[in-house]
C-alpha cells in the first residue's frame, strides 16, 4: 500500500507507514460519512424503549461485532443472528424483564459514533445488573457495520453464574 504522504509502499496488512508514520488507513468514502449525531440518537433510543428489533434493523446481517473483556458473552460475532442470539437473547433469559438502555453520552466523528450507556435490570434471583456499556460504532450508508462493546465483565460473570441455572 502506498503512503499518500511521502510516497513510500508499505505491506497492505499494516496500518501505518514505515517510513513516515503517517495513518495507511482509508478515509471513508463521502457515501460511508452520513451519519449524524441526531441519527444516532435516534437509533439508540430504540434500545431505551425495548424496541431491539428496531434498532437490529440499522445493523447488517454480516456486523462484526466484538464484546470485549473474559465474561461469557466476549467474543468476536460475524453476524448479526450470532450476536443477538449469543447476548442479547442469552442475557435476557436470565433477567426478569429485557435489558433496557439508556443513553448517556454520544460523541460523533466521520463514520463513528461512541456511545456510552447503562442498564438497569434485575436478574432473576434479584441480584441487581445494573451495568454500564461503552460501545465504538462504524457505520456504512447508514448501517452498522462494526461495533466494538466494552463491559463490566466481572458484573456479567457474577450474573450468569448465579443464574444461569434458573433461567
Amino acid at each position: 500500500m502506498k503512503c499518500q504522504d511521502c510516497g513510500n509502499e508499505n505491506d497492505s496488512e499494516v496500518n501505518f507507514c514505515k517510513n513516515c508514520g503517517a495513518s495507511l488507513k482509508k478515509s471513508p468514502s463521502k457515501e460511508d460519512v452520513s451519519i449524524t449525531f441526531e441519527q444516532v440518537e435516534t437509533l439508540f433510543n430504540y434500545l431505551r424503549t425495548g424496541e431491539n428489533d428496531q434498532f437490529f434493523d440499522h445493523v447488517t446481517d454480516d456486523v462484526d461485532w466484538t464484546v470485549m473483556g473474559t465474561h461469557p458473552l466476549a467474543g468476536t460475532y460475524h453476524s448479526k443472528q450470532d450476536f443477538v442470539s449469543s447476548t442479547f437473547n442469552r442475557l435476557n433469559r436470565i433477567l426478569k424483564e429485557d435489558a433496557v438502555f439508556k443513553v448517556n453520552n454520544i460523541i460523533v466523528k466521520e463514520d463513528t459514533a461512541v456511545v456510552e450507556m447503562e442498564s438497569l435490570s434485575t436478574a432473576l434471583n434479584g441480584m441487581l445488573f445494573n451495568n454500564t456499556y461503552c460501545w465504538v460504532v462504524r457505520f456504512k450508508n447508514d448501517l452498522i457495520v462494526e461495533v466494538r462493546a466494552y463491559v463490566d465483565s466481572a458484573l456479567v460473570q457474577m450474573v450468569i453464574d448465579a443464574n444461569e441455572k434458573l433461567g
